[in-house]
């Protein structure tokens, strides 16, 4: 229970992330600000999906350590959903209507498209999660600029964050009917971002044996 409160309170933060990344004009700006999302989760120990799947390949007991992530992804889908359920009862209909563009252009994407860019958005995430996580190795403004950098990255890029979109797609509040090809590009995602956060601890890990 402890890492599911955990979970969704980091859904919750990534939210919250991506409701002021919809409110601003400016891309830049946005992008920025979003990286308070994952500094936050960082900052007070919460979980989240694509900052811990890279640590797999360290785990002597990998498949505990799946199901460890699969509680992380459900806490995390939970914390999206409330945030994306409760801007739809607000007046901030800009917020809705921007997520309901973004998702459109998500599901009109193709799959291979889909996994490639949640790939390098893993890559992106492990390389922030990391980098906080080197206290004493690296200088702590380094460390802060990195996480942010990362997620500006990704974001300008184009690059797809299963979890920031699944406030996105709460966001939109699409009818039932879309919910099948909804979870089709979540599965994507999910997949892509994991592969993408493994590959470079499992590259140190085939270069250092």
């Amino acid at each position: 229970m402890k890492t599911f409160l955990n979970s969704v309170l980091a859904g919750v933060a990534i939210g919250i992330a991506g409701t002021v990344n919809l409110s601003v004009e400016n891309r830049y700006l946005g992008a920025a600000l979003f990286g308070f999302g994952l500094f936050l989760i960082l900052c007070y120990s919460f979980k989240l999906y694509t900052g811990a799947v890279g640590y797999l390949v360290c785990q002597k007991r990998w498949f505990a350590y799946l199901g460890f992530l699969l509680n992380i992804l459900l806490g995390n889908l939970v914390g999206t959903f409330l945030v994306g359920w409760s801007m739809r009862q607000t007046r901030c209909v800009g917020v809705v209507e921007r997520a309901v563009a973004t998702c459109d252009v998500k599901l009109a994407d193709g799959g291979v498209s889909l996994f490639i860019l949640s790939l390098f958005c893993g890559i992106l995430m492990y390389i922030a999660v990391e980098s906080f996580r080197r206290k004493g190795e690296l200088p702590d403004l380094f460390r802060a600029m990195l996480v942010f950098l990362c997620v500006m990255i990704f974001i300008l890029s184009g690059f797809e964050h299963c979890i920031a979109n699944a406030f996105y797609f709460a966001a939109a509040g699409y009818s039932p009917e879309r919910w099948g090809s909804i979870g089709g590009c979540m599965g994507l995602m999910i997949l892509g971002n994991g592969v993408g956060g493994v590959l470079l601890p499992l590259a140190d890990k085939v270069r250092m044996d």
